[in-house]
């Protein structure tokens, strides 16, 4: 069976919440159903956009179970799967392999900072308990524990890894990964800060695994492409700079803060942040409320 391979955009998603603070179902299904006509390959559900560790264990499982039942085939499924520790992780894996998912990403725990050997190991245990596509995604400013390529490339050889998501600021670190040709794609975040988006797909790399396609879904898919041809280059050069004030707004703020309330002041399903977490504020939201005009962007 030929592995799963996911080329373009593969978008974070926001979790939607009612005003009582419960989850927007239908907020979702309006969101799936933008993405699907704006060239969206891939979805991450209950990311760290989606607001995933402030959500109950019930609330994640419902999440699954709903939106697995939204699919119509065009866009793939994958659903954040990290527990607190290793068993948890295999739990929340079957659920999701249980309930209709086309594939979890995954993380270190966090909180415990784990030494990166025991990181590795994780990975590979919790990927020997599911047939489930699975995905990586080394963000060590989230979790602390941060993987070196070598161990990456090591992972990668698991026949359930599927894609790798590089949330660091080293290029090469993502450079050693494409030149070991894993048979996984090779994707970063879309963060300018962390400047790994031009070089990523420059070198080979196979789409961006981003928050700004939350706002910016068709612009981010056409930047998203791989370079299979030399003109893609050039689309991607004006896409990349032409979006840029906008790539910088969505992380002028702790994810998914400017982005969940430049959605909400649009309009769109999203509704308010869990607290902890507070809105932007006016001056910042009247920035971003600019930049979409000025992109001339349209809301779902």
């Amino acid at each position: 069976m030929s592995k799963m391979k996911i080329e373009g955009s593969f978008v974070a998603l926001i979790t939607p919440f009612n005003k009582d603070g419960s989850v927007d179902f239908e907020g979702f299904r309006t969101l799936i159903k933008w993405h699907q006509q704006h060239g969206t390959s891939a979805l991450l559900f209950m990311g760290s956009t989606g607001e995933v560790s402030m959500l109950s264990q019930q609330e994640r499982q419902q999440v699954v179970v709903e939106t697995a039942k939204m699919k119509t085939g065009g866009i793939r499924f994958f659903y954040g799967c990290t527990g607190n520790n290793t068993q948890t992780t295999m739990d929340y894996l079957r659920f999701a392999r249980a309930n209709g998912a086309d594939g979890a990403i995954l993380a270190a725990p966090s909180y415990i900072c784990a030494p990166e050997d025991a990181i590795e190991d994780f990975f590979m245990e919790v990927a020997d308990a599911t047939d489930l596509p699975l995905g990586i995604y080394n963000n060590p400013p989230r979790v602390k524990s941060d993987l070196h390529w070598d161990q990456l490339i090591r992972i990668f050889k698991h026949p359930n890894y599927v894609i790798h998501k590089e949330s660091t600021t080293r290029v090469g670190q993502v450079a050693q990964v494409l030149r070991a040709h894993p048979d996984v794609s090779v994707m970063c975040c879309d963060s300018p800060n962390l400047g790994l988006v031009v070089p990523t797909m420059s070198l080979g790399g196979h789409g961006t695994a981003n928050m700004t396609g939350n706002i910016a879904p068709a612009e981010m898919a056409t930047m998203s492409r791989p370079w299979h041809a030399p003109e893609v280059s050039v689309s991607f050069r004006e896409s990349y700079l032409g979006l840029l004030p906008m790539l910088h707004f969505s992380y002028s703020a702790i994810n998914p803060v400017a982005i969940k309330a430049l959605m909400q002041a649009l309009g769109m399903p999203a509704g308010a942040l869990r607290k902890p977490l507070k809105t932007m504020d006016a001056d910042g939201l009247k920035k971003g409320l600019r930049i979409v005009k000025e992109l001339e962007l349209k809301a779902a």
